[in-house]
């Protein structure tokens, strides 16, 4: 596997799991043994090459249909948990006009300001549970723009800034329950 700072291609596996349907992905889940240890590995990060590939482009339409569709609702989704150990995550800007799914490449949180307030969360791989996790309710991230092939870096804040942290957790093999509010 590729390690964290290393810029990858995508793998022939990847790139059967992501072209190889039009529908929805299975989302993973800690119920399955195999499933965890996905859920658990460090992601890396994808190069200009891949970000310009047909699998990028698939990938971002496939995990979007994923986690809008009914059976799972959700408000975000990170690579791995379709299977994908890429730095990559959905996520539903309540911040912005629309309330859009947007993705990001690369995603990386590189400041948090304030202080941490406690909330509910759940999680697509860890269906049927829920718990109170600690977040900071503003942080920068940073990413690659698809039209620059360039860093980024964006201020966000409130409940958006709440998702970003939990999927960019995923991305270090970081669980929500890792993080329960056990006070």
């Amino acid at each position: 596997m590729a390690s964290c700072t290393e810029k990858a291609v995508w793998t022939s596996e990847e790139s059967r799991l992501i072209l190889g349907g039009e529908g929805l992905m299975r989302v993973l889940t800690v119920d399955e043994p195999a499933d965890s240890l996905v859920l658990r590995a460090a992601c890396a990060d994808l190069s200009a090459e891949a970000l310009q590939a047909n699998e990028y482009t698939a990938l971002c339409r496939r995990m979007i249909s994923t986690v809008t569709d009914p059976s799972q609702d959700g408000v975000g989704i990170a690579g791995p948990q379709v299977g994908v150990l890429r730095r990559v995550v959905a996520v539903q800007r309540f911040d912005k006009e629309g309330e859009p799914f947007e993705v990001y490449p690369n995603i990386r949180i590189v400041a948090f300001r304030g202080e941490r307030e406690p909330g509910p969360e759940g999680c697509l791989s860890v269906p049927g549970k829920r718990g109170e996790v600690l977040r900071w309710r503003d942080i920068d991230i940073s990413y690659t723009s698809l039209e620059t092939l360039q860093d980024t870096i964006e201020t966000v804040q409130g409940f958006t800034a709440v998702i970003f942290q939990h999927e960019c957790d995923h991305l270090d093999g970081i669980l929500y329950t890792d993080k329960l509010n056990l006070e």
